[in-house]
């Protein structure tokens, strides 16, 4: 995980009170971090991809991705929603923990799969979710997802 995620991907504050403004926020960083060539191209397949269906997982879980040409290579930003985001959940709960995967166009077959189920594996532990909630160190939310 941490080769997809690192630290300063991690934001554990996130001031964006919709999805689209926290889709923005985390591709910020992101793009800061040197793996998206267009913040705009990549942030167009975002949307594209919530337009087919909302990211929404559950558990207060959130998982935005999007694969196009814009993206240097794999990544997974996170961001964490102290007071909640709205993710068009169909029960009205609210997102507090966003992972945002992106990958290249080219050869993602497969790629966002992967990262989507080592995700998973990890965050249908009640305990997981919990301390990812209460870390205080994008190394401990790392720390939290390598088990």
């Amino acid at each position: 995980m941490r080769e997809l995620m690192p630290p300063e991907l991690v934001k554990l504050e996130l001031r964006g009170r919709t999805k689209d403004e926290v889709m923005e926020e985390l591709a910020s960083l992101v793009k800061g971090a040197g793996l998206l060539e267009d913040l705009g191209g990549y942030m167009e397949a975002l949307r594209d991809r919530e337009a087919q269906g909302s990211t929404w997982v559950g558990m207060g879980i959130a998982i935005p991705h999007g694969k196009c040409r814009h993206v240097i290579s794999p990544f997974v930003a996170f961001g964490r929603s102290p007071g909640g985001v709205d993710w068009d959940s169909l029960d009205g709960e609210m997102a507090h923990l966003v992972f945002m995967i992106g990958v290249p166009e080219e050869g993602a077959v497969n790629e966002h799969l992967k990262i989507l189920q080592v995700l998973s594996r990890r965050l249908v532990d009640d305990a997981v979710r919990r301390s990812l909630l209460g870390a205080s160190s994008p190394q401990e939310v790392l720390g939290i997802l390598e088990g």
